[in-house]
């Protein structure tokens, strides 16, 4: 996935997606660079429409649960009184703040 990031990263900077870009985005976040993965994901990346994807896997996001109907939520209720009767053993590490 890092890689995937840089690229995309790279493309919401308005920054050209090659290889030696994508390397630089990955040296600077500390990661040990595979020069087969690079390659192989700018070769990938230059086939794509990126906003395109973006927007297509937005969508798939937001109509797959309407078509999945009630049993998702049954089951997160299921867990969430399941959840209740354990008590408190869930441990907040206070990242929960950040996502809502």
């Amino acid at each position: 996935m890092k890689y995937l990031y840089a690229a995309l990263l790279l493309h919401k900077a308005e920054q050209e997606i090659t290889v030696d870009a994508v390397k630089k985005v990955l040296k600077a976040a500390g990661v040990d660079v595979d020069d087969a993965r690079v390659k192989t994901l700018v070769a990938a990346v230059g086939e794509i429409d990126i906003e395109e994807a973006i927007a297509s896997a937005a969508t798939m996001a937001v109509a797959a649960p309407a078509a999945s109907g009630d049993a998702p939520a049954a089951a997160v209720e299921e867990e969430e009184e399941e959840e209740e009767e354990e008590g408190e053993e869930i441990e907040d590490d206070g990242l929960g703040a950040l996502f809502g």
